[in-house]
């Protein structure tokens, strides 16, 4: 089944996408050419790995974790399908990461991982976008690089867990204007869903509605205004949004935008001592 959540008469409604319509839990259909889309999931929280393609592993040069790691998005990152992906003013290095985010369907502790399936409400493209501008700033946290509003891409539906799995074997693409520029696959990945929320669930609480974004395989670029990116799961509707200038105002106190050694390395894969001596001789356009 594919679960969609869309805005109607006002209000933000659930419902199943089939046969080119929207079928509304609470009654009447629509057609989804008409939609207003939001994201096919309520979060109190959104979880995010870091490394866990080995194709990204390889393109950045790096050695594979001992443990994946993680970092967190807020809830207003969330943006629906078709929706306006706003890159900031001023700012260059607006990235794309294609994933599959996995939502969670019921309350998640201490769950071990051959019995994670049992939990999840189902499966999602997604499109984890970075601002790697404030790639300096971060240390980690990945908090402006990552977070800021609607830099999270959702849907357009949520395929539930007893119709697919990506234990299954799954085929990830990301296109930018229709050419494919990433793709990924199950032997490519390192640390499946099932582990990661196994890992997770010890020490975090997760809950209905919850996300967790399980990684990106290489190739994540800038996007530039007017691109039109697509993140698909083969088989299944794809997430299609539009890049387009906002005009928000990040001047103020803090760190601002800058092209960073860590931001030329991170968002075109260039090796660490090559992006070191670009900035060094000015060289970052």
């Amino acid at each position: 089944m594919l679960r969609v959540r869309i805005l109607h008469d006002g209000r933000a409604q659930w419902g199943e996408l089939k046969d080119g319509s929207v079928r509304l839990d609470a009654g009447g259909e629509i057609d989804e050419a008409q939609a207003c889309w939001l994201a096919p999931a309520e979060p109190s929280k959104i979880l995010a790995v870091h490394l866990t393609y080995q194709s990204r592993l390889t393109e950045y040069k790096a050695q594979t974790p001992p443990e994946p790691s993680y970092f967190m998005k807020p809830p207003t990152t969330l943006n629906g399908h078709l929706g306006p992906l706003r890159r900031p003013a001023g700012t260059r290095f607006l990235n794309y990461e294609g994933e599959i985010a996995v939502v969670i369907g019921r309350e998640m502790k201490g769950v071990k991982a051959e019995h994670a399936h049992e939990y999840v409400a189902g499966f999602a493209p997604a499109n984890d976008v970075g601002l790697h501008d404030f790639r300096h700033a971060d240390r980690g946290s990945m908090l402006r690089v990552k977070g800021q509003d609607g830099f999270l891409p959702l849907g357009p539906a949520l395929i539930t867990a007893d119709e697919w799995t990506p234990d299954n074997g799954f085929s990830l693409t990301t296109r930018i204007n229709g050419e494919i520029v990433q793709q990924g696959d199950q032997d490519d990945l390192i640390w499946d869903y099932r582990y990661q929320l196994a890992d997770l669930c010890r020490v975090i609480t997760l809950l209905p509605g919850d996300i967790v974004l399980t990684g990106t395989p290489a190739n994540s670029r800038p996007m530039n205004v007017g691109d039109v990116v697509e993140v698909e799961i083969a088989g299944f509707p794809a997430l299609r949004n539009t890049v387009v200038d906002w005009d928000v105002d990040l001047s103020g106190p803090g760190d601002q935008p800058e092209t960073s050694a860590n931001t030329l390395h991170v968002a075109l894969a260039i090796p660490e001592d090559e992006a070191e001596r670009r900035v060094a001789a000015g060289e970052v356009d």
